[in-house]
Order: structure tokens, then C-alpha cells, then sequence
């Protein structure tokens, strides 16, 4: 027997690129929040039939709301209307976004590789930025999300 194909795509999220800077971000990625904006986008962009078959395999599967990354699965026959539709994501709730595709990948092994070595580079460039202002519950948080995508399964 053979196992349901998906893909996993490693996304990292910029947010409005024109606010000012060291200022609190105006909204807090979640997966429920990145999940309806991906829906509604791809529910717009190809329609109730393209949300149906869409949905049979869409999860977002982890959401890194320091670092903004974010993994989200596919079905493999969908991926790339999905793909389409997250590129054509401009707003997470009333925050404009762009969506960056770092990793594609076809099993959750190598995603989880990509996605911790993204999130620990990443995470070196907020300390770097933030110098000595950064708190312990920031470092505590981003462990936790670390010790979430080495749990990630199926």
C-alpha cells in the first residue's frame, strides 16, 4: 500500500515592510490566523472547488512568531495551487505580509532539518538586532518553538 503524498513547504513571513523599526510588530502570527488568510486566499483566487480539493491535506503545521517562519503541508497533487495562492497572500488579518518560500520538501524529516537550521540562523539575527534588550521569556519562547519543530509529525 502506498502513503498519502504531501509536500511541506518551510515559508518565512516579512511583515509591512514600512513600519518603523523597534517598534512592537502589529500582529502575532498564530496558525489560525496563518491558515484563514491561506484559505481565504486560495477560497479567492480558484474558488469553492479549489478550497474543497485543497483541503484534504492543508495544515500549518508550525508557526515561529519571533522569527516568522512558518511550515505549512500539502497534499502533493495540490501543492502548487497552494504555493500560488500563498504568494498571492497580502494581508494576515489587517497586516499587509509577503510570504518567502525557503524549503520544499516531500517528507517532514527534511523539512524539520531546514526549518530548525532557519529558525536558529534567524534567531542569531534577532539577538544580534535586539542586543541586550532581548528578555529570558523571548529565549525561553523561541527553545519551546525549537523543541516543537523536532517534534513535528505527520
Amino acid at each position: 500500500m502506498v502513503g498519502f503524498k504531501n509536500r511541506y513547504m518551510v515559508m518565512e513571513v516579512f511583515l509591512d515592510p514600512n513600519r518603523e523599526l523597534g517598534v512592537d510588530d502589529p500582529i502575532i502570527l498564530t496558525q489560525f490566523n496563518v491558515s484563514k488568510a491561506i484559505r481565504d486566499s486560495i477560497l479567492v483566487n480558484f474558488g469553492e472547488c479549489g478550497l474543497a480539493s485543497s483541503l484534504g491535506s492543508f495544515q500549518v503545521k508550525y508557526v515561529n512568531p519571533i522569527t516568522k517562519l512558518c511550515i505549512i503541508r500539502a497534499s502533493r497533487e495540490e501543492h502548487q495551487k497552494v504555493w500560488a495562492a500563498i504568494t498571492l497572500v497580502t494581508r494576515v488579518g489587517n497586516c499587509p505580509v509577503l510570504f518567502n518560500l525557503l524549503d520544499l520538501s516531500g517528507s517532514i524529516k527534511a523539512c524539520k532539518k531546514a526549518a530548525l537550521k532557519c529558525d536558529e540562523l534567524k534567531f542569531e539575527q534577532y539577538e544580534l538586532v535586539s542586543g541586550s534588550r532581548l528578555s529570558p521569556e523571548v529565549i525561553q519562547q523561541m527553545h519551546n518553538c525549537q523543541e516543537k519543530i523536532k517534534i513535528l509529525e505527520h
